[in-house]
């Protein structure tokens, strides 16, 4: 029997796993949840694939030492297209990654073209040229790297002014590859961006949908915890590597998922 108050680790970046966090909670309100943000070590995106590999590995073995969590989610898909397999490889702990939804988007589009929206990390991984040759046969995929999303929806979430001009200069490199102008279908292979949707959304068009994987993620989450219980009454926290007083700028955002302690860790 698993202990009722062991928590759901949720590990990302920033504060993109948010996204994730939101559909969790509509499929599990009661779960105990440690919400983990390595702001020191924010961007992933530009950084190589051995430190992020390293980074996460280290930082995830000490959570899992000091919280014990039930499951870790690691809500962040340049960490998890990395790092995942050394992860899974080094804790017992049952672990859930962050796949690029590929495979909806290519059941969607109606061109045959798919954007793959996500840090240059991320687009460039085998993983996901795996998944392109597993579920996007015969399609069109377009990749490119936007790093400066991720700041954007950083600024966001504390409460700072993003404009449309902002996001469609950071997002248009996109639609300006050869054969841009059919895409129809774009995959938001990075957490944080969709806490940008509407931006995206003026910027791209009302004829482009968005795909992400939140909601398979947290049913994944939900799968594999089904049968346990769960006792929250200790009160979930967030626990960051960054600076607390910018830390403490998103406490709006987190008291929208019920998590009012912010701590450093």
């Amino acid at each position: 029997m698993v202990d009722a108050a062991k928590p759901i680790l949720m590990f990302d970046s920033g504060v993109g796993g948010l996204t994730v966090l939101a559909e969790l909670r509509k499929l599990m309100p009661k779960a105990p949840v440690i919400y983990a943000a390595d702001i020191a070590g924010l961007p992933y995106g530009a950084k190589s694939e051995a430190e992020v590999a390293a980074r996460v590995a280290g930082l995830l073995g000490r959570m899992a030492e000091r919280y014990e969590p039930r499951l870790i989610c690691i809500a962040c898909n340049t960490a998890s297209t990395i790092a995942l397999g050394m992860v899974r490889d080094v804790l017992e702990t049952p672990i859930v990654g962050t796949v690029p939804a590929i495979k909806p988007a290519a059941a969607i589009t109606k061109t045959g073209t798919i954007g793959l929206l996500g840090t240059e990390a991320t687009v460039r991984q085998r993983y996901v040229d795996d998944l392109e040759k597993e579920f996007a046969s015969g399609k069109t995929l377009l990749r490119y790297g936007a790093n400066d999303l991720v700041a954007l929806g950083e600024a966001k979430l504390r409460g700072d002014e993003v404009s449309v001009e902002d996001v469609t200069r950071a997002a248009s490199g996109l639609v300006l590859q050869a054969g841009g102008e059919n895409l129809d279908t774009v995959v938001l292979a990075c957490t944080h961006f969709p806490l940008l949707e509407p931006e995206l959304r003026e910027a791209f068009g009302k004829d482009v949908t968005f795909v992400h994987g939140a909601a398979g993620i947290a049913r994944r989450v939900a799968y594999l915890v089904d049968g346990q219980q769960f006792d929250a009454s200790e009160g979930d926290i967030a626990v960051t590597t960054g600076d607390m007083d910018d830390f403490e700028r998103l406490a709006p955002a987190f008291a929208r998922h019920g998590i009012s302690r912010l701590i450093h860790f």
